[in-house]
């Protein structure tokens, strides 16, 4: 049956050409057949798949802010929660992945709600652990927009926790990273930790 659809995927060929001889050699050292019918296009699945996973060093999460900056006199918290992300841990390279809640409270500046997605997103897709994940999307919105404070909440399971090691799989790793007001005024940052909760 003939497919009605284009699927569009850039890659570079080269990388992926280098990438699929070195998971061909990983998949051989784990005693498959690399030359039977379900692994023969296998390493290049994984080469495109891990180019995919890791785009986010290709991105500028700065830019991104600044691409949709716009002069405004609003300062009260504006807050983008929910934000689904998916990254791979650098320990392991297992997934991990969750939900980010973003907060700034500007100071003369906006910017658009689908950039502060994108700016987790790009970094993200790095292999990443959390800890830092939550502070470079918290420094990057500072750098980017000067407000009065931003606010970072990381609530994400790790397969790493989940598939090997202790192998506990209800269990959920939370990071939080705050700037200016979110620091210094207790009342603010109650605020946002209520708002994020809120069903």
């Amino acid at each position: 049956m003939e497919q009605n659809y284009a699927r569009e995927e850039v890659y570079n060929p080269e990388t992926i050409e280098k990438l699929s001889e070195h998971y061909r050699a990983i998949l051989e050292l784990l005693g498959e057949d690399t030359d039977r019918e379900g692994l023969v296009k296998t390493p290049e699945r994984i080469a495109k798949a891990m180019c995919f996973l890791t785009r986010g060093y290709d991105e500028d999460p700065r830019e991104i802010l600044l691409s949709a900056k716009f002069h405004e006199e609003y300062k009260q918290m504006v807050i983008v929660k929910d934000i689904e992300l998916y990254s791979l841990c650098e320990h392991h390279m297992l997934p991990f992945y969750g939900k980010a809640h973003v907060a700034y409270i500007p100071n003369g500046y906006i910017t658009g709600l689908s950039k502060i997605a994108r700016v987790v997103e790009a970094y993200a897709r790095r292999l990443q652990v959390q800890e830092r994940l939550t502070v470079q999307i918290r420094d990057c919105i500072q750098q980017a927009l000067d407000p009065l404070g931003v606010a970072v909440v990381i609530e994400a399971g790790h397969m790493c926790m989940q598939m090997r090691g202790v192998q506990k799989q209800s269990s959920l790793t939370t990071t939080s990273a705050f700037t200016g007001v979110f620091l210094r005024q207790m009342q603010t940052r109650e605020e946002f930790i209520h708002l994020i909760r809120r069903g």
